[in-house]
């Protein structure tokens, strides 16, 4: 609860919404803890330090000019043998992207597993309903790759 909050002096208030008029004066009473602000700096020092050396580093580096040699593309000490700009096949991207897709949809467990094994009240979940969720949403994730393998789409060749 909040300090000061003290619901039965609100004007014609039920027990279950709070006025919106009430909810911004509470809003306004909120202060960011003291305990934050080492944070604060030590982000705004992060952030700084390496800007700040790229500038100082950029006046005190010397420049010479590349010529010669230094243009020339360079490959473990051997010339280079074709154009460095060598083509993938689309598959390689189309792969590429589904890993991607299909690893973060998995990153979705996560959060389940947190609610799933948690003992505070509030945010349990109720097994059956965690265990239900959870299979519909493998099920899903199944049927997809199901689908791709039929459509070809997870073959190199």
């Amino acid at each position: 609860m909040l300090r000061g909050f003290q619901p039965s002096r609100l004007p014609n208030w039920s027990g279950d919404w709070l006025p919106l008029d009430w909810c911004v004066r509470i809003s306004g009473e909120i202060n960011m803890p003291s305990q934050y602000i080492p944070i604060l700096i030590f982000a705004v020092l992060a952030a700084a330090f390496p800007a700040a050396s790229l500038v100082l580093f950029g006046f005190i580096r010397p420049t010479p000019p590349a010529v010669g040699a230094k243009l020339k593309p360079y490959e473990c000490g051997v010339e280079a043998e074709g154009d460095t700009r060598g083509r993938y096949s689309v598959r390689f991207y189309i792969v590429a992207i589904l890993f991607v897709i299909f690893d973060v949809e998995t990153t979705f467990l996560f959060p389940w597993a947190v609610l799933f094994s948690t003992r505070e009240p509030g945010f349990r979940l109720e097994p059956v309903y965690a265990l239900v969720s959870m299979f519909v949403f493998l099920g899903i994730l199944v049927i997809g790759y199901v689908w791709l393998y039929r459509k070809g789409a997870l073959e190199w060749v």
